[in-house]
């Protein structure tokens, strides 16, 4: 026969194996890293190319300062959407890109670079939600648009 005490204890061991094993599991995998993290890193670098060239091609200085601003305002909205979806766990920010190298032909680089990201930010277009569609969708356009003045 089992004593009232006995059964006591057996009840408070089985309420307490669920807590342990709870306690053990391994946490859930981390997210996947956001993909417009990577368009506002190449968005950064772009600008500070366009910048560099700027400063190191006056006959094309007017239309890299343009490209610069527009890359810089394509970080600041692509990154805020990251942060918003994703907030930060510490309070450090992003560092600005390096100063790149300037090419000898930074026209060219710099079309290459603004073709590479209207590639990349139409080829995720269809596999986000709508509002982030949408944004990607201006930034390919607006990187088409600014191949077009630098040429």
């Amino acid at each position: 026969m089992v004593t009232r005490r006995a059964a006591l204890r057996l009840g408070a061991l089985a309420a307490l194996v669920p807590v342990v094993a709870a306690c053990t599991e391994e946490p859930p995998a981390p997210p996947p890293p956001d993909p417009l993290a990577d368009l506002a890193a190449k968005a950064r670098a772009d600008a500070a190319l366009a910048t560099a060239i700027a400063s190191a091609q006056p006959a094309v200085a007017a239309a890299a300062q343009e490209v610069a601003a527009a890359r810089t305002e394509h970080a600041k909205v692509l990154q805020a959407e990251v942060d918003r979806a994703r907030p930060p766990v510490s309070s450090s920010a992003t560092k600005p890109p390096a100063a790149p190298d300037v090419p000898a032909d930074g026209v060219a680089a710099l079309v290459d670079a603004l073709t590479t990201a209207e590639k990349q930010a139409a080829d995720l277009v269809p596999t986000v939600p709508r509002h982030r569609a949408g944004m990607l969708g201006s930034v390919a356009a607006c990187c088409a648009s600014l191949r077009v003045v630098l040429t």
